[in-house]
């Protein structure tokens, strides 16, 4: 049996990593359509339609982790920024409000699959134009879903947290652990 990352987030890849896990990454390339959906769904679904894109060229007996993460503020939702500009637009629409984090989990193994979603909550301080222009500058925003990295240069805009801190970074390990837990596998 092996265990295959379907993402090529370095963030996932470092949790997993914590975990002590070894594993191989196998970054999916087809997603299922979303669209309509609540964000929890959704990420459930997108992240079931990473694991199975790559559970289908493997052995059976593989463990798949996947994982889709959205930000949502007010009903929007905010992927990873295009360019710096939309970064910027990003930044300033969070920048004190709070908005909701949702990473869909996604676990196959055996032809058997399962899917669940994660919520947490996460305040901004307000930010001035200069702090956001700063910050994008850090390239951070960049690949990260609502433009920043909760574990990184972007922790020093977060006022607090409801919820899952492993949820921001992409993979909420307590969910991830009760799922394997269900296919026999621990993280201990």
């Amino acid at each position: 049996m092996s265990i295959v990352l379907a993402s090529a987030s370095p963030r996932r890849r470092e949790l997993l990593e914590m975990m002590g896990l070894e594993f191989e990454i196998v970054p999916a390339k087809d997603e299922l359509d979303a669209a309509g959906l609540s964000p929890e769904k959704a990420v459930a679904k997108i992240a079931l339609g990473k694991a199975l894109s790559v559970a289908k060229n493997r052995d059976e007996n593989d463990l798949v982790i996947a994982a889709d993460t959205l930000v949502c503020l007010d009903g929007e939702l905010l992927g990873k920024p295009k360019d710096e500009a939309e970064a910027f637009e990003m930044l300033k629409k969070l920048s004190g409000n709070e908005h909701r984090v949702y990473t869909g989990v996604a676990v196959s193994m055996g032809g058997k699959c399962a899917s669940d979603a994660e919520m947490t909550k996460v305040r901004f301080c307000k930010m001035s134009d200069e702090d956001i222009k700063n910050y994008i500058a850090t390239f951070e925003p960049m690949d990260k879903a609502g433009a920043y990295g909760i574990q990184g240069k972007g922790a020093i805009f977060i006022e607090g947290i409801e919820g899952d801190y492993f949820n921001v970074m992409g993979l909420p390990l307590h969910r991830l652990h009760l799922m394997l837990k269900e296919f026999g596998f621990s993280l201990l």
